[in-house]
């Protein structure tokens, strides 16, 4: 399947048994396994076996605007989830607004390998800060190039439903929250997500989890505002659909980050 000339017959041999096992159990076409397995994901993938952070992959759990995100499970037979961003056909002008302005990432060359190895270190990195300040999120496991190796959030190989597909019983608490966490992640964190949605955060044990932080910047970044103005109008949104009682979005704003923009204007 991959004979790819660059890797020996064992690792030839060991990958294509995985990929293989995802097309016939889960019906993977052609196309999507040639987009997300190229020459640089397959080395990644290989290593990680090699150096036993996963045995094997199981099957595709989401696709994404930039990756696929699939489980996959370690040699003590532990489910972890796997992304991939996609080299060839990720959005690199979406990337490129989010990494550039971020001081992490001076030094960045702007191919589209550089730019796709950037962002997925660029989550891991983000995930370390969410673990280290007390914002539920997945841990990060292990980045290589293109390829992230997270905790698996959900039960019994089931992953966990998206915050967006679940009619929640105390919508308040819940929205008090995802606020307590975006203001962790910028009061401690220094972070803003940038993309907070019902799409980016699981809901599992009756608690939401952030995901997808990939995009996630310093506040210090020159659209930094603008992006948790962005993502505040967002999840005010949402959580109105409850017909309960929450702050505007002036006051969301103001406790994230303390600033009472009226009085700063």
């Amino acid at each position: 399947m991959c004979s790819d000339p660059y890797l020996n017959k064992k690792q030839n041999k060991k990958l294509d048994n995985a990929i293989q096992h995802m097309i016939q159990r889960h019906g993977m076409d052609r196309k999507t396994v040639d987009e997300v397995f190229d020459r640089s994901t397959l080395f990644s993938i290989e290593k990680l076996i090699s150096n036993r952070i996963i045995d094997y992959i199981d099957f595709p759990i989401s696709t994404g605007k930039e990756g696929n995100v699939f489980l996959a499970f370690t040699p003590d037979d532990k489910a972890v989830v796997l992304k991939i961003y996609r080299i060839s056909t990720a959005t690199f002008k979406h990337m490129t607004e989010y990494i550039l302005g971020d001081p992490r990432f001076q030094s960045l060359h702007k191919s589209k390998r550089d730019i796709v190895f950037a962002w997925t270190g660029k989550e891991f990195k983000n995930l370390e800060l969410l673990q280290l300040n007390g914002v539920s999120a997945p841990r990060p496991i292990k980045k290589i190039n293109n390829v992230l190796v997270m905790e698996f959030i959900g039960t019994n190989r089931q992953p966990a439903p998206l915050l967006k597909d679940v009619k929640l019983d105390q919508p308040k608490r819940v929205f008090d929250q995802i606020i307590t966490y975006m203001k962790k992640m910028f009061e401690s964190s220094d972070l803003i997500h940038g993309d907070l949605s019902p799409f980016n955060i699981l809901y599992h044990k009756d608690n939401p989890i952030v995901i997808d932080v990939g995009q996630a910047v310093l506040k210090h970044h020159p659209r930094a505002r603008e992006f948790l103005h962005r993502d505040v109008h967002t999840i005010v949104k949402y959580f109105k659909r409850y017909k309960i009682k929450i702050p505007s979005e002036e006051k969301v704003f103001e406790m994230i980050t303390g600033i009472n923009e009226e009085d700063s204007s």
